[in-house]
């Protein structure tokens, strides 16, 4: 256990060895060389890169280097990273086998590895990772600590001002003064409903129960979502200490953190926190020696969607199937084990300590009026620049996409983009200009959800992508209520039979109407959002719809049923290779002749044109 004394000693001195991690001036001899542990860059092979640094410096008997395993710098896309401090150089798309000639070269020689270097959107060598201009727009609050600090290493935390608002709060507030700075922040729960987080910690506060709980909801389920994976990756103590807050805010004395089973990463780090922070005397008994009792256990998710939401997750934890309950009443009534529950998820308390020790004025002057703070976006599909991407609300879906995402690949056109996940709504190019925020994804039929942000290009079918959504509801409703069981599959149904070619108008219709009802009567939120992403491309792609059913052409041929193979008479050779591959003899012709495929025989295998040696076949 540390008095606070010493963790004040470790805070300061500390904070001077790690000055060259943020301070390119940094005043020091010593190097840091900082190589991402994130799940992204694990996935290839940077933990061999990490051992690599290790063993030649050792080998060639080099000082004042230090190799730093960090949290997820961000740029996935440009993975494994690597980056040397003070002097920020940013590597890019490292391997195991490039570790000898950085050490040589740049830590020897003192040169850079110019083939290494990060190349930014414009084809431009960026020296620094302030150069790109894929952070130039951010602004990390959430992601402060990732890329930055060991997150394995408490001493590393505690010298970023680590504990330090816990200590605050625990010394010098009382618990209606966190709910008042809370509700100047303008602090909104980020886990899709945008709910005021003052009001949950008022709520639960008021409660009149001996016993309570906090839970912190790290059951992230989108597809193509790793926000809070992140956060836990690179910056696990964050949480811990929030959630201490918390605590102290409500009167809870336990705390749990329900995080799914497939972030083996962020489970192992986040237990490394937790035994640390025990050690350490910051969770237990007696915190600070300060009177306050507050201990935290990890639960594991197996990984179903409706676990998101917040009184399915409660009931998993008690070990119970996971299905939503009833409200009200709500958690911060009656939660887990019928006792006051407060439930935030990860990026929600990962904003609470930097609000404590900066103060809400600070927090509430960023974003828009109802809208405060930075949102963290997990940035994929179609956009060169995938990653994790901080930025204040208010930022438009423009300047994401193109400025920080480097716009479309291979030159394609800019389609929509899908914020919200399942739950969520397409946004098209006429709304590009849309500023990022609750109130402005709601009124073009979006949402902001827990942060997946998935861009499409001109190849996309929207009918299709429906469809994908649909098929990801259907296959994880948990099939408590008949709207959300039943509704959600007829929908399915119509949009395979849409895509298939064999839809009509009052397919349409159905689909309508199935999508309100399902929303008015389903028990939960996955119920009541389910239909979103029919409804808005049914809204801002109807073209699309209506070539489906009525002209039976998918112009984007990505519904295979509905494309036609054609045979380019001007570069068929006569070979007969395609036909020779045809598996079901649906292509016509003799010796030389130019082949012809009958529409009615080809089942769209695409196995012609894959065989044809003269790209003769579209």
């Amino acid at each position: 256990m540390k008095t606070l004394e010493e963790i004040h000693k470790i805070r300061e001195n500390k904070k001077k060895e790690l000055d060259l991690r943020v301070n390119t001036n940094a005043d020091t001899r010593e190097k840091h060389i900082l190589v991402c542990q994130g799940t992204g860059c694990t996935s290839s092979k940077s933990p061999d890169i990490l051992k690599n640094f290790k063993k030649i410096l050792k080998e060639k008997n080099i000082e004042n280097v230090r190799v730093i395993k960090t949290g997820c710098f961000g740029l996935c896309a440009k993975g494994p990273i690597v980056i040397i401090r003070p002097e920020d150089t940013f590597y890019a798309m490292v391997t195991p086998n490039d570790c000898e000639e950085i050490i040589q070269t740049h830590i020897v020689e003192g040169k850079i590895v110019e083939r290494l270097l990060c190349k930014d959107i414009d084809g431009s060598k960026a020296k620094s990772l302030d150069e790109l201009s894929f952070y130039k727009k951010q602004k990390r609050i959430a992601l402060k600590n990732c890329g930055v600090i060991d997150p394995e290493n408490i001493d590393e935390y505690i010298a970023f001002d680590g504990y330090k608002a816990l200590e605050t709060v625990l010394k010098e507030m009382t618990p209606d003064d966190i709910i008042d700075i809370l509700s100047k922040s303008g602090l909104r729960g980020r886990g899709g409903a945008g709910f005021p987080t003052y009001k949950k910690w008022e709520f639960t506060k008021a409660a009149e129960e001996k016993q309570k709980y906090v839970v912190c909801n790290a059951d992230e389920g989108d597809p193509g979502a790793f926000m809070d994976r992140s956060i836990l990756e690179g910056d696990p103590h964050s949480i811990l200490e929030a959630m201490s807050i918390a605590a102290f805010c409500i009167g809870a004395n336990k705390g749990f953190i329900y995080v799914r089973a497939e972030y083996p990463i962020a489970v192992k780090r986040l237990q490394i926190a937790i035994d640390q922070a025990r050690e350490y005397g910051i969770l237990g008994k007696n915190i600070f020696n300060l009177g306050f009792d507050f201990d935290i256990e990890i639960r594991l998710g197996a990984g179903a969607f409706v676990c998101g939401e917040e009184t399915a997750l409660l009931e998993s934890i008690e070990g119970k199937r996971g299905q939503p309950r009833l409200k009200p009443p709500y958690p911060a009534v009656s939660g887990l084990w019928g006792k006051p529950t407060l439930i935030n998820n990860v990026e929600t308390y990962a904003n609470i300590a930097q609000i404590i020790l900066k103060g809400p004025e600070w927090y509430s002057s960023i974003g828009t009026e109802n809208s405060k703070g930075t949102k963290v976006f997990a940035l994929g599909g179609n956009v060169n620049n995938i990653g994790l991407v901080e930025v204040p609300m208010g930022t438009t879906l423009r300047e994401i996409v193109f400025d920080i995402g480097g716009g479309i690949p291979n030159g394609r056109e800019f389609k929509a983009a899908q914020t919200g996940g399942p739950s969520g709504g397409c946004i098209p190019k006429e709304h590009l200009d849309t500023p990022i925020d609750y109130e402005s994804l709601k009124e073009i039929g979006s949402m902001m959800g827990s942060g997946g942000l998935i861009v499409m290009d001109d190849t996309k079918c929207m009918v299709s992508l429906a469809k994908f959504y649909l098929d990801f509801t259907v296959s994880e409703s948990c099939g408590k209520c008949t709207p959300c069981r039943i509704g959600t599959k007829r929908m399915h149904e119509i949009l395979e039979k849409i895509c298939d070619g064999k839809g009509s108008e009052s397919d349409i219709y159905k689909l309508e109407k199935l999508s309100k009802n399902i929303i008015k009567s389903s028990v939960c939120g996955l119920g009541q959002t389910a239909p979103n992403p029919v409804i808005s491309t049914m809204k801002y792609f109807a073209d699309e719809y209506r070539e489906h059913v009525i002209d039976k052409t998918c112009k984007t041929n990505e519904c295979k049923a509905l494309a036609k193979i054609e045979v380019i008479p001007e570069k068929c050779k006569g070979c007969g290779i395609c036909q020779k591959n045809c598996p079901v003899d649906a292509i016509e012709g003799e010796g030389r002749d130019i082949r012809r495929i009958n529409q009615e025989k080809c089942i769209k295998c695409t196995t012609c044109i894959s065989k044809c040696p003269f790209k003769a076949i579209k």
